[in-house]
């Protein structure tokens, strides 16, 4: 692999939105073994796709020889980022909070090799639930204008509703936390998403006012559609990293099913294929694309899921799609003959099984054809799934184009 500044690769592949030195951040990277950071707020058990971006930018620094550093907002979390939000979150409780820290770990060692100190992950509240409040206003509170604060995109949203003293708390606290890092591990750079470019400002500047030295900040694009909408959204919700939550065949589908538009950006921001193999794939046309998807879901899949799950993954999709690949792979349960004797309601079934998240789902999706029962279209939200509609102890439930479930009898 030739010896390019990671900045460069970062640049090429579409990561960096902002950052606040260009030039002496390229060269910074280029010359010396950078220890970074992202936050991340422990608000769920599970990241989502939208941290598995800055899990791939890492991974990207990782490999260059440069330190991430995970900080883990257990602190924070106690009082709630207002970027993005129109209301106030709910507060979290010591436990839950390492409990989601530990699941994150697990997930990120996928991405991360945390041995021997590669990568490090901290928690914040092990030194913002000790802080002592005057000492804290007088050594850090004076270096923040309220004025330049107001100003800030995080908190314009939220100024409508009513922002609460509890979150203007959120961007001092953010900004102490990258002059903690600084101290105690030498970390020179924060890195986020777009969203956190304010946040980030504040801890660069409260490093040069406290400690006299120079800091860089660097913010992410963030996974948006062609037209510019979030990505990463399902019909359920969140597309989790965590399998319980998103199985690996509904992952591999997302990807599989992304618009042709989306190809090229997925295939930069959330892969390590090679900018000519990605050039090359996003240039196919017409159904050609569909290869492109392919490469895609099975790449991303493997990164989240191991090759394993992927390669299941795949072989489903394409039994289902193309008759072709592994069957036996396709989402599927098994039950008892007992359960079909006298029926089952198709739309409780499909809960059940978690083809939908409600049957109010449900009943939109068979008035506008979308379910269909072996190959047949459910017209009826009373219809009933009995023990003659199987076929060799097995039946296909089809959601809209591309979702299948298999029921088999014992």
């Amino acid at each position: 692999m030739e010896n390019r500044n990671v900045f460069d690769v970062l640049k090429e592949r579409g990561f960096i939105k902002q950052t606040t030195h260009e030039n002496e951040i390229r060269e910074l990277l280029g010359k010396e073994k950078v220890t970074f950071y992202i936050g991340f707020d422990p608000t769920a058990d599970s990241l989502h796709v939208g941290h598995f971006l800055q899990a791939i930018a890492m991974k990207h620094l990782q490999m260059a020889g440069h330190r991430p550093v995970v900080l883990i907002g257990g602190g924070t979390a106690m009082v709630g980022d207002p970027t993005g939000k129109t209301d106030m979150r709910k507060m979290m409780t010591d436990e839950t909070i390492n409990h989601n820290a530990n699941c994150f770990k697990k997930q990120l060692s996928s991405f991360l090799d945390f041995s021997d100190d590669k990568a490090i992950m901290v928690n914040n509240a092990d030194w913002l639930m000790d802080l002592d409040y005057i000492p804290f206003l007088r050594s850090i509170g004076r270096h923040f204008s309220v004025n330049r604060m107001l100003g800030a995109e995080c908190f314009k949203s939220r100024m409508e509703k009513g922002l609460s003293f509890l979150e203007f708390n959120y961007m001092i606290m953010q900004s102490y936390d990258f002059l903690e890092l600084n101290k105690r591990f030498g970390c020179k750079m924060e890195m986020g998403g777009d969203d956190q470019w304010s946040n980030i400002l504040g801890g660069v500047d409260l490093i040069r006012r406290v400690e006299g030295k120079e800091a860089f900040g660097m913010t992410f694009t963030l996974l948006t559609t062609s037209e510019g909408k979030k990505m990463g959204k399902t019909e359920k919700g969140a597309l989790w990293l965590d399998k319980e939550k998103t199985s690996p065949y509904e992952f591999y589908q997302y990807w599989r099913n992304v618009d042709d538009a989306d190809v090229r950006n997925c295939l930069s921001l959330l892969t390590f294929l090679p900018m000519d193999e990605v050039e090359k794939l996003a240039s196919l046309e017409g159904a050609k694309i569909n290869k492109a998807k392919e490469v895609l879901a099975y790449e991303v899949t493997t990164l989240v899921h191991g090759q394993e799950e992927a390669k299941k993954a795949q072989d489903a999709a394409r039994a289902l799609f193309e008759n072709a690949g592994d069957s036996k792979s396709i989402p599927s349960s098994d039950y008892e003959r007992v359960v079909f004797e006298d029926g089952i309601n198709i739309l409780d079934l499909m809960v059940e099984v978690k083809l939908i998240p409600s049957k109010s789902e449900g009943r939109r999706l068979i008035k506008q054809n979308g379910v269909s029962l072996q190959d047949e279209k459910v017209t009826d939200i009373n219809a009933m799934v009995t023990l003659e509609d199987f076929k060799d102890d097995m039946i296909t439930i089809k959601k809209g184009k591309k979702s299948f479930y298999r029921i088999n009898l014992k």
